[in-house]
């Protein structure tokens, strides 16, 4: 804007030196009706060019320098054209008033849910909300919410109550073969050590050992001292060996007898179980013992920090945005626009805190305007408003001149008929 305004200037100053120059060059002529018309108009154009070059600087600054009263009228109310701008702002064209109304006639819901829907699908969207996502589960503290979630789990396990699964426990027990299981487990094991060769030596040397050690008086001591010399370690405790592989393979028999009272004599005994009141208490306090002594933070930290990695990993993933997210937006958005009444409240909770905000910050304009203002020195204001508006004022000093002129031919050309 700064090369028009000094174009504009000269053409005013020009317009003023051709008025000047007009009047000078019209002196030395003879005199005549012509020369008292045409000296008439320059004169009076100089004059018209000169008052309102003298009015036109005089807001701005002094004429020539020269501190004339009632010159240089910008810098010297400053102050007071402040306050009037001020003024003008607040109270004429951005009352409270104006605002509450112009706000009251908008359909803010409206505008929102078009620019979101217009807005999800940019890429620039896209970014930022993955990005602020992402944010958020990086600023999770784990360790923060560690002990919270420690106590919580530990309050959950104590709210557990041993009778509510201990019964439907044993009864698993029996509806899935698990005493049966179990015991043709204890069998196979039995049947494999019996039938190592450690376990014969060791088996017979036992036996013996009990033998010698047998304390008996007569006949009973002479028989056991015969049994003791015609059998060795190795046969006594092949013997022993035999007999517990025997006995092993009929308790592995499904249809022995006594296989079948074994299994009943557990299933009857896990049946008591269920009643056994000491039973349950011995587990509660062995329960409650095992929970306050464990330490579960460490394990906890290092789950909740493999989640979180995950999380943000998840995240990251090209697809998450389009499968995830914008579906839950754009599901959530057309709900909240098929519920009118929730729209209503919106629109009307919207509408209120925009009203009160601006009835609590509408001096705020005015500071705002006045500390914008206060940034600028008066040079640079002045030099500011002259910008803008010079470009008219010098246009009134090239009316002036011009007017002047035409209004001096008329009169002086009016003088001379009469």
């Amino acid at each position: 804007m700064e090369k028009p305004k000094r174009n504009i200037r000269h053409i005013a100053t020009l317009s003023l030196m051709i008025m000047a120059a007009g009047f000078l060059v019209t002196i030395p002529l003879e005199p005549s009706l012509w020369k008292t018309i045409l000296q008439g108009g320059f004169e009076a154009g100089l004059v018209g060019g000169l008052a309102d070059w003298f009015a036109v600087t005089a807001l701005f600054r002094h004429p020539l320098g020269v501190p004339i009263p009632h010159t240089a009228l910008l810098p010297k109310n400053r102050t007071k054209i402040t306050n009037k701008i001020i003024s003008m702002i607040e109270n004429d064209w951005l009352t409270k008033e104006s605002i509450t109304a112009k706000i009251h006639s908008l359909q803010l819901t409206n505008k929102i849910f078009s620019l979101i829907e217009r807005e999800i699908h940019s890429e620039a969207i896209k970014n930022n909300i993955i990005h602020l996502i992402q944010y958020f589960i990086k600023t999770i503290e784990i360790k923060k919410y560690t002990p919270m979630i420690e106590n919580a789990v530990k309050t959950r396990l104590k709210e557990i109550e041993i009778k509510n699964y201990l019964p439907k426990l044993i009864d698993q027990v029996s509806l899935q073969k698990y005493d049966e299981k179990t015991l043709d487990f204890i069998l196979m094991e039995i049947d494999e050590w019996a039938k190592r060769d450690t376990t014969k030596y060791r088996l017979g040397t036992i036996a013996v050992e009990m033998i010698d050690n047998i304390k008996a008086d007569g006949f009973m001591q002479f028989a056991l001292r015969s049994f003791s010399n015609l059998v060795n370690e190795e046969k006594l405790g092949s013997i022993i060996q035999s007999l517990i592989v025997k006995g092993v393979d009929s308790f592995r028999d499904p249809y022995n007898q006594n296989r079948q009272t074994l299994l009943d004599h557990i299933h009857q005994k896990l049946q008591d179980l269920k009643s056994d009141e000491k039973l349950y208490h011995e587990l509660e306090h062995f329960r409650m013992q095992i929970i306050d002594s464990w330490q579960p933070e460490e394990k906890i930290i290092e789950l909740l920090t493999e989640v979180q990695q995950k999380a943000i990993d998840y995240i990251l993933a090209p697809d998450f945005y389009v499968h995830q997210v914008l579906p839950f937006i754009i599901e959530n958005l057309d709900k909240i626009k098929a519920d009118e009444e929730k729209v209503n409240q919106l629109e009307a909770w919207m509408k209120k805190h925009i009203a009160i905000f601006v009835d609590q910050n509408h001096a705020k304009i005015g500071t705002l305007v006045r500390e914008n203002l206060d940034k600028l020195d008066t040079e640079t204001l002045t030099v500011m408003i002259e910008t803008n508006v010079g470009k008219d004022l010098q246009w009134i000093r090239v009316n002036g001149a011009v007017c002047g002129f035409l209004i001096g031919l008329v009169l002086v050309g009016i003088k001379s008929l009469f």
